[in-house]
């Protein structure tokens, strides 16, 4: 459903930002803990330090933020990636920039241990920077340069690396296979807030940052001769966006671990909403984003109970089908 007049996209992101924040009402109520929405209420008006109002307070509130910043995140950064490169199957875990961040952490983990959150955040940027020059380098060599396809198996061929990278790390370590090994599979859960207010700065600025650079994204979308007929910069322009991706890729990885789909999904799906105007494509993004994480997030919960699924596994899930139909609808529009 394609929203034609401002009107109508104003309307339909409210009505988004309105399922987001009952998403995340609801990712603080329902759980393995028993909780309704007025033992909710009452955890925050009037605190009694039960178990339900702990449960509700320091670990379902960090957990329903979380999610709702990483999906975010994750959605913008594929917006970004697939203006960049031009390519529709773009996204930070398709071209190596999740791989990249986790095989970081779990290098950092295990020469430094688990006690410097700090330190992993700047590691996992370092690793999602790594990446992706070396996706770029690789995707560029040969005489027609970077294509789209060239870009596509660069970034397998160096997803495959980090990954090798990281299990083998894994399997001289056991100890660091059993603390990270859930991480790995994009988790959310048992997170604290203090893992969000680490590395929110930099998602925050990432999310401003990609706001502020949604005309000259309209303009690069139509090729880098045009945008370079019309002035702009695209050499300082790509460098720029390039950090963005890095800040919010890198962050995302740090605190919920490689969580794939919804860097590729949720762009087409906004672009399918309002158009390809990235004024409205990335505020979009980033709500969907939130709202597909928190719906993955709180479907973990109830698949295997008492246990959970990783929400790695439930954005496959609920994914793969989004990610089949953009496949057969050919999506070229970038």
């Amino acid at each position: 459903m394609l929203l034609k007049n401002t009107g109508q996209k104003w309307l339909g992101f409210l009505i988004a930002i309105i399922i987001l924040l009952f998403l995340m009402c609801a990712s603080i109520v329902y759980g393995y803990t028993d909780t309704t929405w007025s033992t909710a209420i009452d955890a925050f008006v009037n605190f009694n330090g039960s178990n339900e109002h702990i449960v509700i307070e320091s670990v379902r509130l960090p957990r329903s933020l979380i999610a709702a910043a990483v999906g975010a995140s994750l959605a913008i950064a594929g917006v970004l990636m697939q203006t960049l490169t031009r390519n529709p199957l773009a996204s930070p875990d398709i071209l190596g920039v999740n791989a990249g961040a986790g095989a970081a952490v779990v290098v950092a983990v295990t020469v430094f241990g688990n006690s410097n959150l700090e330190l992993f955040t700047w590691l996992s940027f370092l690793g999602a920077a790594v990446a992706s020059v070396s996706v770029y380098a690789v995707g560029s060599i040969g005489r027609e340069g970077l294509t789209p396809m060239k870009l596509t198996l660069a970034g397998a061929a160096i997803t495959a690396m980090f990954a090798s990278i990281t299990q083998g790390v894994l399997v001289l370590s056991e100890a660091v296979l059993e603390e990270v090994l859930f991480w790995l599979a994009g988790s959310v859960a048992g997170r604290k807030l203090e893992n969000l207010t680490a590395v929110l700065p930099y998602l925050a600025a990432g999310w401003i940052f990609s706001l502020l650079l949604t005309a000259k994204l309209n303009v690069l979308s139509m090729g880098e001769d045009v945008a370079k007929g019309l002035g702009v910069n695209t050499g300082l322009l790509k460098i720029g966006i390039g950090a963005i991706i890095i800040m919010l890729s890198g962050g995302a990885v740090a605190i919920a671990g490689p969580i794939g789909f919804i860097g590729i999904v949720i762009p087409h799906l906004a672009r399918s909403i309002v158009g390809m105007d990235h004024r409205w494509v990335i505020p979009y993004s980033g709500v969907l984003g939130g709202v597909l994480l928190l719906l993955a997030d709180i479907s973990s919960r109830y698949i295997i109970m008492p246990q959970e699924v990783p929400v790695g596994v439930m954005t496959a899930i609920i994914g793969t089908p989004f990610f089949i139909y953009i496949a057969r609808k050919g999506f070229n529009r970038q």
